[in-house]
């Protein structure tokens, strides 16, 4: 698979990969037109398994690769422990600066006059960002054995985050079950925002590969610690969901070794 991608146009394959990994939002919605309520237990386990996939997609295809790009050494590990600082303060600013509703943190950033949907939309949107940033990143330098591990390991763990969201916009009020999977739909194509960044940065200076591998790394880390793993420990379901974690993590790591 890896071989026949190294035959396509860069730019092309790495937006398609990211719509691809996208849809996992659409995919993981679809059980909204079947049930308006599936159990917190459910929910926190797979969201777990989200997270265990996003921390073994980090450090296998964003970590690892920047150590080895950069030359490794000492070199290596201050430059992508540089690059993933300056991720999650990034992320942290956009954390502070646009207005948006999580279900467990409640209102976050400046106020402004949204509805409650818009919030939560916005929400996901800086939630997706990093993971389109990660897959175009990834096909830096043209490796795009992984670029296609990030691209399952994203697509993989959007499903869960896209039902979640799909029962959140369910419940609220005057929301259709169209109008709830649509939105789950519409987060997860963000990402190709993020991944046309990523591939421009990487194209138009090689030498910043590494720094830019980091940068989604500790973008992604920021979301993972900031959001994801907070999520899944509410209600007193956090032992379901680190059991998740695990297993994402284990299942990540398998796809990674065989791709």
């Amino acid at each position: 698979m890896a071989e026949w991608l190294s035959q396509q146009d860069l730019t092309l394959i790495g937006m398609i990969s990211s719509i691809v990994a996208g849809l996992g939002t659409g995919i993981g919605a679809i059980p909204v037109f079947f049930t308006r309520r599936i159990s917190d237990k459910t929910i926190n386990a797979m969201l777990g398994f989200a997270a265990g996939v996003m921390l073994a997609a980090t450090s296998f295809s964003l970590v690892i690769p920047a150590i080895e790009k950069s030359g490794g050494g000492i070199k290596g590990a201050v430059t992508v422990s540089v690059g993933i600082i300056l991720g999650g303060l990034f992320l942290d600013y956009i954390d502070k600066a646009l207005p948006h509703f999580h279900t467990v943190a409640g209102m976050e950033g400046k106020k402004k006059d949204l509805s409650r949907i818009w919030l939560f939309i916005i929400a996901i949107t800086i939630h997706n960002f990093p993971e389109g940033l990660a897959v175009g990143a990834g096909f830096g330098d043209f490796d795009y054995a992984n670029g296609l591990a990030l691209t399952i390991g994203i697509g993989i763990q959007n499903i869960p985050e896209g039902l979640a969201v799909a029962m959140a916009l369910a419940t609220q009020e005057n929301s259709s079950l169209g109008k709830a999977f649509l939105i789950s739909l519409l987060t997860g194509l963000v990402e190709p925002v993020g991944a046309l960044i990523g591939l421009g940065l990487t194209q138009l200076a090689r030498p910043i590969l590494p720094i830019t591998l980091a940068f989604a790394a500790g973008a992604m880390l920021f979301v993972i610690s900031d959001e994801m793993i907070p999520e899944t420990h509410r209600r007193g379901q956090h032992r379901i969901a680190t059991y998740g974690v695990l297993i994402g993590f284990a299942v990540m790591t398998i796809l990674d070794t065989l791709i």
